[in-house]
């Protein structure tokens, strides 16, 4: 699925949100663990999702531009 698409979706997988971020799910994994990176929801035991808007703020807030 291309990102364009993923972004139209409200909630994203973990899986999805790595692709969009570019990061690896492990990564995801291991931040979630130590309580940073990406705010995420937990539905039921294992189901992790993260909101559209968040990742993208999320990326957004790590920019680095030159003026």
């Amino acid at each position: 699925m291309e990102t364009n698409e993923l972004l139209k979706k409200p909630y994203l997988n973990e899986v999805e949100a790595a692709a969009i971020t570019g990061r690896a799910v492990s990564t995801l994994r291991n931040e979630r663990h130590l309580r940073r990176g990406l705010p995420y929801l937990k539905i039921g035991k294992r189901s992790i999702r993260y909101k559209a808007a968040d990742v993208l703020s999320f990326m957004e807030a790590r920019r680095i531009a030159f003026d």
